[in-house]
């Protein structure tokens, strides 16, 4: 594959790129992480979700420790090309570390954030 693709996206001085994960099916947004051009290579070849791990310094294929992966359905630049979307099917249906569907499970709400979506698997049963 021709890889010009990837010189169209405006990287960070880091050499990153913000990405959004959202489901494929419902458009619920349960993600966002960072790529660099390894992971967004890797994402496109393996068809799953690798993101770079900034506390890490490392590639991080999504679901690696949890089995949670991340099929990739469709990857989308935004028109300003500083942004990506993965629209993704999401196995196992945790995205959150915390075993919540979602990263984003907290509004708020008078002032304060409040948690508003369930634990759906402990995080200690699915981390060892």
């Amino acid at each position: 594959m021709n890889d010009g693709w990837l010189d169209e996206i405006h990287w960070t001085e880091d050499g990153l790129v913000p990405v959004i994960a959202q489901l494929y099916d419902t458009g619920r947004v349960v993600m966002f992480a960072w790529m660099n051009r390894e992971s967004l290579e890797l994402t496109v070849k393996e068809g799953y979700a690798v993101y770079w791990s900034r506390s890490r310094q490392r590639l991080w294929r999504k679901g690696e420790e949890s089995g949670h992966r991340q099929k990739v359905i469709d990857i989308q630049l935004d028109c300003d090309a500083d942004v990506i979307l993965i629209k993704i099917t999401q196995e196992g249906g945790i995205a959150c570390h915390t075993g919540r569907e979602s990263c984003f499970y907290r509004s708020l709400i008078d002032g304060k954030w409040q948690t508003t979506e369930p634990v759906l698997k402990d995080p200690r049963s699915i981390y060892k």
